[in-house]
């Protein structure tokens, strides 16, 4: 029965990627005009479609960095990156599951010892090893999904620590996408002032025994 249920949910998923890709609705999500004009026709049914295509489109490894841009210039900074941060949120929700239901024995059985040395590294003060992880530009947001998946991790500490983690880069894209948008040469400076700050915390980061330990792992694949 179990097994059952991971078929039905690939051919689900599955048929719902080959439908949005035959409908071309990633390739209109990455036009920023089409994307304010969308949201001013549809309204708030348009952003709850937006928001879960959004969700879908960093799910399957899409950048979560090029739809804060996105939702910042139909939006405004501040609400396209809490949009932004919250459906790329999502999208790391989807993938971490569908790796823990689906894919978790293979990825075990063929990354066992990657995925242990993960294990071990974030198990313990999962929240805050996790908005280090988000901010340094260490691995892709949808590998780091998928293996953390894969482990026995805490769910929810893992997603409390990536959405935090997600939101200094989302508010820098967001603010750039709405400073291009609205021709607001303020909003292009916050997006400059708070790029200044999140790479002030990445270079700390990356200085830290944490990045060290996480490139051990990413250069053992």
């Amino acid at each position: 029965m179990q097994r059952f249920g991971k078929i039905l949910l690939i051919i689900t998923v599955v048929s719902l990627a080959i439908y949005v890709f035959k409908q071309g609705i990633f390739s209109s999500f990455t036009d920023t005009n089409w994307l304010a004009d969308y949201l001013a026709e549809q309204g708030n049914k348009g952003l709850l479609v937006l928001f879960l295509v959004g969700a879908a489109y960093t799910s399957v490894g899409g950048p979560r960095q090029f739809m804060a841009f996105a939702f910042g210039f139909a939006l405004g900074g501040i609400k396209g990156a809490l949009i932004g941060s919250l459906s790329a949120l999502l999208g790391c929700v989807i993938t971490f599951y569908f790796a823990r239901f689906v894919f978790r024995d293979s990825l075990k059985k063929r990354f066992q010892s990657k995925l242990t040395s993960l294990e071990n590294l974030i198990v313990h003060r999962t929240i805050l090893k996790m908005i280090m992880i988000r901010i340094l530009p260490l691995s892709s947001n949808f590998l780091t999904n998928l293996a953390a998946g894969s482990t026995h991790i805490s769910a929810w500490r893992f997603f409390i620590g990536s959405g935090i983690g997600f939101i200094p880069q989302m508010m820098v894209f967001s603010f750039a996408g709405a400073g291009l948008g609205l021709s607001d040469n303020t909003s292009l400076l916050i997006s400059g002032g708070l790029f200044v700050c999140a790479s002030i915390i990445a270079f700390y980061l990356y200085k830290t025994r944490l990045r060290e330990q996480i490139s051990e792992i990413i250069e053992e694949k």
